[in-house]
């Protein structure tokens, strides 16, 4: 189950940040593409179990999912696709060739405790 090392990840990165502000982490904010390889609801629980016994236990893990979105050669745009099974530009049809957003695994913002 990867999704407890990158738990571990996300932890350690937290730690070290309040630790220069001096600050408990309240929650973390991250986003998680749906190509990321990462089961949502396997990282929540795998983030609650590894912040037991640590400063960050009570914290809460908040996932906003981000979307596939490939960069369309025929249309010339930023685009969805049909699914993650049919990469298809959504628009025209075309076969995506490079996806732009979708695979991240990315702490943007921690909520801290004033």
């Amino acid at each position: 189950m990867h999704e407890l090392s990158i738990a571990l990840s996300i932890i350690e990165i937290a730690e070290e940040e309040s630790a220069h502000l001096s600050a408990p982490v309240r929650a973390i904010h991250l986003k998680l593409g749906v190509m990321s390889g990462v089961v949502k609801e396997a990282l929540i629980f795998s983030y609650e179990v590894a912040c037991e016994q640590t400063p960050l236990e009570g914290s809460k893990l908040l996932i906003q999912e981000v979307p596939i979105v490939v960069d369309c050669l025929c249309c010339g745009g930023k685009r969805s696709v049909y699914s993650i099974q049919d990469l298809r530009c959504v628009a025209c049809g075309t076969p995506a060739t490079e996806v732009v957003e979708g695979r991240e695994i990315e702490v943007v913002a921690l909520e801290l405790e004033q």
